[in-house]
This record gives C-alpha cells, sequence and structure tokens, in this order.
C-alpha cells in the first residue's frame, strides 16, 4: 500500500503541474474558445485522460525500482528515484512554460516543428536568445526554484517503502501495474486512446488547450517516423490507383497511364515563342500577402505593375521545405516530412533543375545562410543542381545576421552570378532563397525607414527584405542578362500561420510575381498555387517540356484552379469557395470560405474524398518513387 501511495502522491504532483498549465493556456485564450460545439469545461475532462496517459508511462520505472529493487540498494535506489523524479518533474515544468510562447509564435501547442529545429542548435540558439528571453528566464527560475525545494524536502523520500521486504512490496506490482496500463491505455474499446480524443470540439483553439503538449511531442516524433506506414491510413482508406485517378482529374491531367513510372508525366506546350531564356526564382521566406502594402512593400509594388501577378496565390504549407519542393519541383505538401527531407527524395526527384540541365542550362542555388539547414544541401545537389552558393562563399559581406549573410549580400552575390555566365553565354536556372525575414528579425541598420522605431520586428525584417528586392532589380535591368531572363518572386509561406479554423485558409495567402523583358503586365485572379506559379515560369521559356509538375500554367487549355493546404496534420483542399479538410481519426469535412473564414456546410463526398485522395496519392508518389 505503501508504494501505492507513494506513486499516487506524484500522480498528483503531474496532474497538478499539467492543469495549471491548462488552466493558464485556458485563460489566455478565452476569448476565441467561442463559439463551441461542446462546454468548456469539458477541455478539463478530456485533457485529464491526457494528462493521465502521460502520467502513467511516466510511473513505469518508479514502480519498477520500488517493487523489485533489493533492500540492501534502498541508498542508491533512493537517490535514483530522487533523480528520476527532479528531471521528469522539472522537465514538466519546463514544458508547459515553453507552450505559451511555442503557441503564440505557431498557434498550436508544441509539436513536431519543437524539435525538428534542435538539429540546428547554433541558429535555434542565438534565436532564443534574442526573442524569448523572459520566457526562458521564468522557466529557469521555476525549475530552479522546483528543484531546490525538491531535494530540501525529499532526502530519505524513498527510504521508508524501500526498506520493507521485497516480497511485501514485489506483491504490490501486479495491481499497480495494472492501474498504469489503463492509465496509459485510457480506453477500454479496440483502440487505446490518443491525441485525437483531444480534439472534442468544433473550436480548433479549445481542442489545443485540451491536449498535453509533451503528449503532442512525442506523438509527433512517432507519427513522423512512421507515417509512409502506419500514420497514414489514419486519414482514411482508398486504393492507391483510385487516389491517383482523383488527383489527375482534379489537376485536369488527362491521358496519363496510372501504370506508368511516372503517372503524372506529360508534354506541356508553350505559348511563348521558341527562345532559350534564363530563369530566375526569388523565394521569400515568410512573406504573407497581409504584408503587401505600401508602406512594408513598396519595392513589391512597383515591380507588380510590371508583370504577372497572382492576386489568389496560396502555399502548399507553413515550412519553408513545402515552398521549396513548390517551386522548385511542383509538388504539393506530402504527408509527414517534406520531401526535401526525405530519404527517397534526395536523388532521382523532379525538378526543375533536371528538367533544364539536358538543355545545358547551368543550375545553381542560393542562400545566405548554411545549406545544410532543413537538409537543402543534399536535396540541391542529389537532384539536378550544378551549384550551391552558400555563407561561406561571402567573402566580407555587408553584414551577417544570425541566419547567414544578409539579403542584399545576396542579391548582390546574385547578380555578378548571373551576369558571369550571360558573358560565357551559358543559359542558367536559379532558386534565391531570402532569409532575413525569420526571427530574431536582425537586419543591418539605415537601410529602411523602420515600420517601428528601433525594434527588431516582422514589418521591419519583411520591409528590408522589400528593399533587397527592389536592389536586386535595380541592378539587374543595367546588366544585359536582365532581357533574357524570366523572374519569379514569390513566398515560401506566411510568417505565422494562426486562426481559429480548422485550417486558417487566409493565412496561406502569398504574393507571387513573373515579371521580364516581354511579359505583359496582368492581374491573375483565379487560384493558384507554388506549383502552378513553377509552370507558368517554364512556360515562358519558349519550349515544348514534359514534367510531372502538380499545376499548370494559366495559359494552358484545361487549368484547374484548386489549392492544397497543410497546417500541421490537417489538409485542406480548396476548389473555388468549397473547402474539404482532412484530419487523422476524423471524419471529413465540408466548409464554405466566405469574409476570411471556413462556415461548416453539407458535406460533399466527392469533394472530401479527393481530398483524402490527395494525402494518400502524394505518399503513394513519394514511397513508390514515381514523382519524376
Amino acid at each position: 500500500m505503501q508504494i501505492f501511495k507513494k506513486l499516487l502522491n506524484y500522480y498528483l504532483g503531474m496532474i497538478a503541474i499539467f492543469t495549471l498549465g491548462r488552466l493558464g493556456l485556458f485563460v489566455w485564450q478565452y476569448d476565441r474558445l467561442s463559439p463551441s460545439d461542446s462546454p468548456l469545461w469539458q477541455s478539463f475532462l478530456y485533457g485529464l485522460k491526457m494528462d493521465t496517459m502521460v502520467a502513467s508511462m511516466l510511473l513505469v520505472v518508479p514502480l519498477v525500482v520500488l517493487s523489485f529493487s533489493p533492500s540492501s540498494w534502498q541508498r542508491v535506489s533512493n537517490f535514483f528515484l530522487r533523480f528520476y523524479f527532479v528531471v521528469v518533474l522539472g522537465f514538466l515544468v519546463y514544458m508547459e512554460n515553453a507552450t505559451f510562447p511555442f503557441f503564440n509564435q505557431y498557434d498550436v501547442r508544441p509539436n513536431f516543428k519543437f524539435v525538428e529545429y534542435l538539429e540546428y542548435p547554433v541558429e535555434v540558439f542565438h534565436m532564443l536568445i534574442a526573442d524569448f528571453k523572459l520566457p526562458l528566464f521564468i522557466a529557469f527560475v521555476m525549475i530552479a526554484l522546483f528543484v531546490w525545494i525538491f531535494l530540501r524536502s525529499t532526502k530519505e523520500s524513498f527510504v521508508e517503502v524501500l526498506s520493507l521486504p521485497w516480497l511485501k512490496r514485489a506483491v504490490w506490482f501486479l495491481p499497480i501495474a495494472l492501474l498504469l496500463f489503463i492509465g496509459i491505455r485510457s480506453s477500454f474499446g479496440h483502440r487505446a486512446a490518443n491525441i485525437s480524443d483531444a480534439m472534442y470540439s468544433n473550436n480548433r483553439i479549445l481542442n489545443e488547450v485540451t491536449k498535453n503538449s509533451l503528449y503532442a511531442v512525442g506523438y509527433a516524433i512517432y507519427a513522423n517516423k512512421h507515417f509512409a506506414s502506419k500514420t497514414i491510413k489514419l486519414y482514411g482508406k482508398m486504393d492507391k490507383k483510385e487516389a491517383l485517378l482523383r488527383m489527375q482529374r482534379r489537376l485536369d491531367i488527362r491521358g496519363n497511364d496510372l501504370n506508368s513510372s511516372s503517372p503524372f508525366s506529360r508534354v506541356e506546350a508553350s505559348h511563348a515563342k521558341p527562345h532559350k531564356k534564363n530563369m530566375v526564382i526569388f523565394l521569400q521566406e515568410s512573406l504573407g500577402y497581409q504584408f503587401v502594402t505600401p508602406e512594408i512593400t513598396p519595392e513589391l509594388l512597383k515591380l507588380k505593375s510590371e508583370g504577372l501577378w497572382f492576386d489568389e496565390a496560396y502555399s502548399n504549407g507553413t515550412r519553408s521545405v513545402r515552398g521549396i519542393a513548390g517551386v522548385t519541383s511542383g509538388f504539393l505538401a506530402v504527408p509527414g516530412k517534406g520531401v526535401v527531407k526525405r530519404s527517397k527524395s534526395q536523388n532521382d526527384f523532379f525538378t526543375f533543375a533536371k528538367l533544364l540541365k539536358p538543355l545545358g542550362y547551368h543550375t545553381m542555388f542560393l542562400y545566405g545562410g548554411e545549406a545544410r539547414f532543413d537538409n537543402m544541401r543534399s536535396w540541391f545537389l542529389g537532384n539536378g543542381f550544378d551549384e550551391i552558393v552558400e555563407q561561406k562563399d561571402y567573402k566580407n559581406p555587408t553584414y551577417v545576421a544570425t541566419w547567414g549573410a544578409s539579403d542584399e549580400d545576396l542579391v548582390k552575390k546574385a547578380n555578378e552570378k548571373y551576369n558571369a555566365l550571360y558573358k560565357e553565354g551559358k543559359p542558367f536556372a536559379a532558386l534565391m532563397f531570402s532569409s532575413s525575414n525569420h526571427s530574431p528579425f536582425d537586419i543591418p541598420k539605415g537601410r529602411i525607414v523602420e515600420v517601428k522605431k528601433g525594434i527588431n520586428c516582422v514589418e521591419n525584417a519583411v520591409k528590408y527584405a522589400d528593399y533587397a528586392i527592389g536592389k536586386f532589380f535595380a541592378e539587374a535591368k543595367k546588366l544585359p542578362y536582365y532581357k533574357e531572363t524570366v523572374f519569379v518572386v514569390i513566398a515560401d509561406h506566411n510568417i505565422r500561420v494562426y486562426g481559429d479554423d480548422v485550417v486558417p485558409v487566409t493565412m496561406f495567402h502569398i504574393p507571387a510575381l513573373i515579371l521580364g523583358e516581354g511579359i505583359e503586365p496582368q492581374v491573375y485572379t483565379k487560384l493558384a498555387s507554388q506549383p502552378d506559379v513553377l509552370a507558368t515560369a517554364l512556360d515562358y521559356l519558349g519550349k515544348e517540356f514534359r514534367y510531372p509538375i502538380l499545376g499548370k500554367s494559366i495559359f494552358a487549355d484545361h487549368k484547374a484552379g484548386i489549392n492544397l493546404m497543410q497546417f500541421n496534420d490537417n489538409y485542406a483542399l480548396r476548389v473555388g469557395n468549397k473547402v474539404a479538410v482532412v484530419r487523422p481519426r476524423e471524419p471529413a469535412q465540408t466548409f464554405r470560405y466566405e469574409n476570411n473564414h471556413l462556415v461548416e456546410t453539407a458535406h460533399e463526398k466527392e469533394l472530401e474524398r479527393d481530398a483524402l485522395a490527395f494525402v494518400i496519392g502524394l505518399n503513394v508518389l513519394y514511397d513508390e518513387q514515381l514523382y519524376r
């Protein structure tokens, strides 16, 4: 019985930490919790289930030690258990503290993003020190205070239990282990409880409050590791051929053999005059459409009147790797890790570099930071790019920020490279990737009239990125290569995708522009995706191409107006103003998009099945290496 009482006390302690964190999040986000189809208090009831699952898992090790440790080891076992609980409880205090700044940044509880950036400790360290000084200070003070109190009050905490005869302790193992098993499973149904049990409301924010951050991170790590084989099935079932056929129909890609090694590869004729033009895509970090204003992006708006402006372009997802895949390969957001970081797509995956290389193009990727970030170096070099320009290649840069050489250093280097290639008579195709608009938003002084005076913020960072765009084109227009080049300016994603909707569609809205000599100024007002922009840019090169791009030129005879958007584990297929959303372990829903929000409407089964088809079909294209 003493073992049970001891473990019960620690269970209640963990539940108290989780509940205080949930209560804080509940109060902070209270204004966003209505309307809801469920009583708000149920958040704490369902949350208790989530917390019990985690607490039960964490009590398994102490149960084993308390039940089977020899009495002669009581001092060693006591030290181990005190150390174990100080680490576990201290970590829980940290996780509950970390939930608040993470939620403020991403509008969700910690998920896979929380651990993914740990691959890049230098960049993350600088970002944390610059942006999260106060939250870190509060968290570490709370942890230090807890550790001090805990160690002072538990010197002989477990000795009394461990001094009991081994047999008296061992007999309690099975009944307590059974209780912990029930707690971990938290369900008497066919399937154990999981994170979807927290998704009890139609209000997304209330569901986030209900979750448990530690469980959410652990589940995300598991899901990303086992996605192809297991987690993909959680969205629903569909034969892979049906999924690919539905994708073809929605994308209006006709006559392709589903049994071929590349079921989406087809010939697309060009509307432009035959001419071997260069192509430069300037990918902008986190430039959401809401920043496109005369005050923040005056240079981009000047250029808007010179080319083809996409007024309704939308990103694939919320991470740079999704945008990179969209504008270099015309691929959409595959479930789990993006293809830029996956093993099977490091070679023989379609990119515009592989398309143009046989035609004599020199292809390159230019970036101010380290290309190892997000596995970009491996992706580009393995899929047809001839050259990578990164931080080490900048001699005496004007300014070096947390994420590398500044955008003005990038555009200066790019113009030098392009002009040199032009003089050598080599056609080229390049992707430039900006980095200024990224936390902690450190930019060189004296370049812009700041939107917010004297602080590092997203508005000032975007305006500096816009300044670099203007500087790039001002210099390019003076160089002879300009008249022979098609330019694209497009964002990878928005800075912070947030909102109460299950998928905040309006936060996927991004600017996109194609310009160059001979490109007629116009505004395209229909829906467009990042793959559509890539296909349109290739169209301007004036050649008939065969490629598998999951989008079409706006000049194509049959151009579908659709978007597929990934928000965490949720996928939204938008066709006009109808949006179908699919989620793991949840029934599909149909919404009407109006006034920048989703309004649930009657199910449209075919649209919902098509949304599921994209989730399954994209995974098939990656997993069976059919995208080439």
